[in-house]
């Protein structure tokens, strides 16, 4: 099957479930598309199960689908400016002291809170991993998600002060989080060592870097920007920007993810006021919001329908139905610790703690961090766990965020 076929059938699959969503459920697009592409993909299962069809060729087809090649090499670049391109930088600078911490000792801290006790729950049902790649487990669960975080907060009509926390730190979490799983699974590999310099130079070098990057590839974008007024040309300017920007930190070994946010901040902040015209400025939003919509939706679909190809043994069941509310627990602390030492020197809106940790949502980048893991034995009791998170993550807190974040209103 060529390129040009596959693509045609995630895209025709995906118009079709948003439409169903749209027109008799009424979810929030994301979670609607994911939500029948699981129901479709569990009914294919259980129709094999039968002997009435064989799945064979559909899975052959969703298998040609790199997950991790996709979101990470190809989505999350566009995602992420996406999301970037409109956020205030002013909110975000308000509370960057509860980002940084969030977003950094935040994911260390839940990464450690889930490998020791995920280690004890495989134990528990006889599945042997080593407590190195629980801990590669931890660190690609902890991060929050910051596409399935801004595709649903901005449905939900979350309060501004606590979207802008969430937001701000599923942006920066996603890169320090793949900063942190390269060299965790570095050590687990044994391509690198496991000492304090080597992976604080990695730290430095990825993120760090990754920033100091992202700033010079947005100031060029808005010099670029600012020196001309044709928004055709203005569009293809910021594409390069993602595309080439992407592709260039990768290869510098950087943060792609923290380049990405960066520059996207500018631009939209720096760039929208002083470089653009209001033609621009409203053709360029409409065409980001368009490819933040349709991208999200392949995504969703892509998680939907991942569950073909995953091999779901009843201990591997049993490890997960355990692992839910150990990553909800995990957050919880890991929030609740920052939150209630900033207190001091910084005011919050009532049940902020309750709100950050239900709002934490996992998606596509914990899936294709999973799903990029090498093939070693305890792979699938891996991908098993995660996926289980995710998808309860989507539906259920995605499905109920609002309600909590009504919260704060009260």
């Amino acid at each position: 099957m060529s390129l040009f076929d596959l693509v045609s059938i995630l895209l025709s699959l995906a118009a079709l479930f948003a439409y169903l969503n749209h027109r008799f459920i009424g979810l929030p697009n994301g979670i609607g598309i994911m939500l029948i592409g699981l129901l479709m993909s569990l009914m294919l299962v259980a129709l094999n199960k039968l002997g009435w069809i064989a799945t064979d060729k559909i899975e052959v087809v969703f298998a040609q689908v790199d997950f991790d090649e996709t979101v990470m090499n190809g989505m999350l670049s566009f995602l992420l400016f996406a999301g970037a391109l409109h956020v205030n930088i002013n909110r975000l600078a308000t509370v960057k002291d509860t980002i940084a911490i969030l977003a950094t000792f935040g994911v260390v801290l839940s990464s450690i809170i889930v490998s020791v006790a995920s280690f004890y729950i495989f134990q528990l049902f006889g599945i042997d991993i080593p407590y190195i790649y629980c801990l590669v487990f931890g660190v690609l669960i902890s991060p929050t998600d910051p596409i399935a975080v801004m595709g649903i907060l901005k449905k939900v009509g979350a309060p501004k002060s606590i979207e802008v926390k969430i937001t701000g730190e599923s942006l920066f979490n996603d890169g320090v989080a793949v900063v942190l799983f390269i060299a965790v699974l570095g050590v687990a590999t044994g391509q690198s060592e496991a000492t304090f310099s080597s992976i604080s130079w990695l730290f430095i070098q990825e993120a760090l870097g990754g920033a100091i990057f992202g700033m010079a590839l947005g100031y060029a974008g808005y010099c670029l920007l600012k020196s001309i007024d044709s928004y055709q040309v203005e569009v293809l300017i910021t594409l390069a920007m993602v595309t080439g920007g992407y592709a260039l930190a990768q290869y510098l070994h950087l943060s792609g993810p923290i380049a990405i946010v960066v520059a996207g901040l500018m631009i939209g902040n720096q760039g929208r006021m002083l470089a653009m015209s209001d033609v621009t400025r409203e053709r360029l939003d409409n065409f980001w919001e368009l490819i933040d919509e349709v991208l999200n939706a392949v995504l969703f679909l892509l998680i939907g329908v991942e569950i073909l190809l995953i091999s779901f043994l009843p201990s591997y069941i049993y490890s997960a139905l355990l692992i839910i509310p150990l990553v909800l627990i995990s957050r919880f602390v890991s929030v609740g610790l920052p939150v209630s030492l900033l207190k001091f020197k910084n005011s919050y809106s009532p049940h902020v703690i309750k709100i950050l940790t239900w709002g934490g949502l996992r998606g596509g980048i914990s899936v294709a961090l999973v799903l990029s893991l090498p093939a070693v034995p305890y792979r699938e009791p891996l991908i098993a766990a995660t996926y289980a998170v995710v998808l309860f993550s989507i539906l259920v807190q995605g499905l109920t965020v609002g309600r909590v974040a009504a919260m704060a209103k009260t």
